[in-house]
């Protein structure tokens, strides 16, 4: 049996990734937040936003901090994506630096476009449509597709939604939030609405609102207490 002695461990730091994706349902457009780093290695290259963990910090806060170093947003939803520590995932992992690997903890997010307001910095963060991508920085393109895989299987089976949407929407901004991420052939809007309503956890508040032409729309709330018997069955939203 052999023994594993100090030199054959690894010497991690562990950094922390953000796939940041915001939802412009005025436009039909799913967005991604990117940055330019500015330092080596990928010099003026797009990136995702991240950080090194810093001493006694966790890493749900580093996430955290980044996010609020780039953004300012009243509704978000955040969730732990995935640990990415391939070996030579990282320029800097090199004999010079004595063995070092670099371990990157990639969270998602998501937030509405509409109400997200980027905080200007030098490193001058962008949306980018999800279609756009440039080549990123390291395996960011990797950890990217990653996430938007994550966000898209989440939204058929989990109430992700209402934690970015307003307290109030109608159907039908729930079914353009719903369109913006998956297409437009996902659901037709009457199978959509029936669908959601017989789950039981939408609350009709009896408001009703006009948006242009047409009849006006009832406004709806999520109803944690009628969905917290359910978030433990399988159950899919469309």
């Amino acid at each position: 049996m052999n023994s594993v002695t100090s030199k054959d461990l690894a010497n991690f730091k562990v950094g922390v990734d953000n796939v940041i994706f915001s939802v412009d349902t005025q436009q039909n457009r799913l967005l991604v937040l990117l940055s330019k780093r500015l330092k080596t290695p990928f010099l003026n290259s797009w990136s995702l936003p991240g950080t090194l963990v810093q001493e006694g910090e966790s890493l749900e806060k580093a996430a955290y901090r980044t996010l609020s170093e780039l953004i300012r947003v009243n509704n978000l939803y955040l969730e732990q994506l995935y640990t990415f520590g391939g070996p030579n995932r990282d320029p800097r992992e090199s004999p010079e630096s004595f063995g070092v690997r670099y371990l990157s903890v990639s969270y998602f997010a998501l937030v509405r476009y509409e109400e997200a307001e980027l905080i200007q910095k030098s490193s001058s963060p962008s949306w980018y449509m999800i279609e756009k991508i440039p080549q990123l920085a390291f395996d960011h393109n990797q950890i990217l597709e990653y996430g938007h895989q994550r966000l898209k299987s989440k939204l058929k089976y989990s109430p992700i939604a209402f934690d970015v949407l307003p307290e109030l929407f109608t159907l039908n901004d729930l079914y353009q939030f719903y369109i913006t991420i998956l297409g437009e052939n996902f659901s037709d809007y009457s199978n959509f609405r029936n669908k959601l309503l017989k789950l039981g956890f939408l609350s009709d508040t009896g408001i009703k609102v006009s948006k242009g032409a047409g009849r006006p729309a009832s406004l709806y709330r999520f109803d944690e207490p009628s969905f917290t018997p359910l978030k433990d069955k399988p159950l899919l939203f469309i």
